[in-house]
């Protein structure tokens, strides 16, 4: 399972380009992939987070139950981490849920062997901040665009960001996210094509 992860892929400056033998010996020793099957959740709203995670391969959303309706407010696909700020630093209960949406492999770390990692390797500690404020950033720029764009205009930055997004997700989860009904995507979708 091991041999599916590239050591050196890493979405951060040339300065985390390779790791040390070393370095790449303990990630191999936290032997942390898991494999999760379509419909498996990694957690649900009101557990504690204790884990960080990294989508090796698949496809996860995260929704919350708002008046007995599920809304989507994000998905995490190949390559991207997964990642409580708020339950890493304070002992908040989550306030979504994450489903697995295909069978997915995912590397599940511990906060507690997180913070050995960083003491016997300070740069982890270093690349894991940087990575985080990138997503951040990512997460805040999404949010902005939420929030001045018309579901279309949503769509299309999904088709120019996230093309593969829309083949792996069922159409009414990508409406949820979209804060549209099934049948408002599918106008668009027909009109786009159309145009």
């Amino acid at each position: 399972m091991q041999d599916d992860i590239d050591l050196n892929k890493i979405p951060s400056p040339d300065v985390f380009a390779t790791f040390s033998p070393e370095e790449q010996e303990m990630i191999l020793s936290l032997d942390s992939i898991r494999d999760f099957n379509k419909g498996d959740f990694l957690i649900r709203e009101g557990q504690y987070f204790k884990e960080s995670y990294y989508v090796v391969k698949g496809v996860l959303r995260q929704y919350r139950l708002i008046d007995g309706e599920e809304r989507t407010s994000n998905f995490f696909m190949d390559d991207e981490a997964i990642h409580s700020i708020t339950s890493a630093s304070i002992d908040i209960a989550c306030t979504f849920n994450l489903e697995c949406l295909e069978d997915c492999k995912i590397s599940v770390v511990s906060f507690e062997k997180e913070k050995e990692v960083y003491k016997r390797f300070p740069r982890f500690q270093y690349m894991c901040r940087i990575t985080t404020e990138k997503h951040l950033l990512e997460y805040q720029e999404q949010m902005a665009l939420y929030m001045s764009s018309t579901p279309e205009e949503r769509y299309k930055q999904i088709l120019e960001n996230k093309a593969d997004l829309i083949d792996r997700v069922p159409q009414y989860h990508l409406a949820s996210y979209l804060g549209i009904k099934p049948e408002s995507l599918s106008r668009i979708r027909k009109r786009l094509a159309d145009s």
